[in-house]
């Protein structure tokens, strides 16, 4: 009698009953001929391969030179698991992919027809790559008006950071002004660069992570990478004004939400980490993450944590967060 934890197996693998029984005849006669095999269960040896080719199919049974080899079926299952998650992984993501398009399908489908339409004009920007690009950031600079407004996730590591600071401080010195947020780790990983920046009469705040590079300059060019992160190329480069203006409100949110650090310029920058260890402690952030984050050692992120929790009168992460909200601190 077959066994039924074994019979259920290959049944969810998709057997048919045929195909189980011939299974566990073919069992017992692993290693031999495919003819001894085909004796053994009496079929003729072109019917018993016929038979045996959804056994085949899914490495149940082998075919080596003129023998039939039957592996454990235990081991035979666990590499079907990992095929068939390798397959559900390629799956997942075609259909995320998909997923994503959807919006731009409806989108296109709201379009007013063609009849209906009175002025049809192309949005003023592009996508694009190539070029130098210190050098259009200085015709940028030189052709527009207004405040320039920079997020700066990691740019001071960037080999143009000195000569773009002495163009911008040359911009500076007419009366324009410059403001830019960076990640607070930046504070420990290029004070110098900050300090450069401040020097030239940059205004200057840090904020716990910055999810993308851009730079805003008056109503004129709004640049950012294509998709948003921290690579070079393709960038948006955006003329749009509404666009520009759009993303000027963005910044100035993010503005409001970071610190100052008003002894930046002597060299001193000793934000207060409190709010921003908050954001993080509410975010689910484990001291390793919010070490990490914020530039600082996991020992001085553990210390404050507990000196705030002090501070505040609670026994728990989740009390904190509450406290700190009653309190106004986030």
């Amino acid at each position: 009698m077959q066994p039924p934890v074994s019979s259920s197996v290959l049944a969810a693998l998709g057997l048919d009953r045929a195909a189980e029984e011939l299974y566990f005849k073919v069992v017992p006669a692993s290693g031999h001929t495919s003819l001894g095999v085909a004796r053994l269960v009496q079929l003729r040896l072109d019917h018993l391969l016929h038979d045996l080719a959804p056994l085949l199919e899914l490495g149940l049974v082998r075919l080596e030179g003129k023998r039939v080899v039957v592996p454990p079926l235990p081991s035979v299952v666990a590499a079907l698991v990992q095929r068939e998650a390798r397959v559900a992984e390629t799956t997942g993501a075609r259909l995320t992919a998909l997923a994503e398009v959807v919006p731009h399908l409806v989108a296109a489908s709201t379009r007013p027809d063609e009849s209906d339409l009175a002025d049809v004009r192309p949005i003023d920007g592009e996508l694009s790559s190539g070029g130098n690009a210190l050098d259009l950031l200085g015709l940028m600079l030189r052709s527009s008006r207004g405040d320039m407004l920079w997020l700066r996730p990691d740019a001071w590591a960037m080999p143009r950071e000195a000569a773009l600071s002495q163009a911008l401080g040359e911009v500076i010195a007419t009366g324009r002004k410059s403001r830019a947020i960076y990640p607070v780790r930046a504070l420990t990983e290029a004070p110098e660069a900050l300090q450069a920046r401040a020097r030239i009469g940059e205004q200057i705040r840090v904020i716990s992570e910055l999810p993308t590079r851009m730079f805003i300059l008056g109503h004129d060019h709004a640049v950012l990478p294509e998709p948003l992160g921290f690579s070079d190329e393709p960038r948006v480069h955006v003329r749009q004004r509404s666009i520009v203006m759009a993303l000027t409100y963005w910044f100035d949110s993010l503005w409001a939400r970071a610190a100052p650090v008003p002894e930046l310029d002597i060299g001193e920058a000793r934000p207060d980490l409190r709010r921003f260890l908050l954001e993080q402690m509410v975010a689910g952030a484990t001291d390793e993450i919010i070490a990490r984050k914020l530039g600082i050692s996991l020992r001085t992120v553990r210390r404050r944590v507990a000196a705030m929790m002090d501070d505040l009168g609670v026994d728990t992460r989740f009390q904190a967060g509450a406290e700190a909200c009653r309190r106004g601190w986030i």
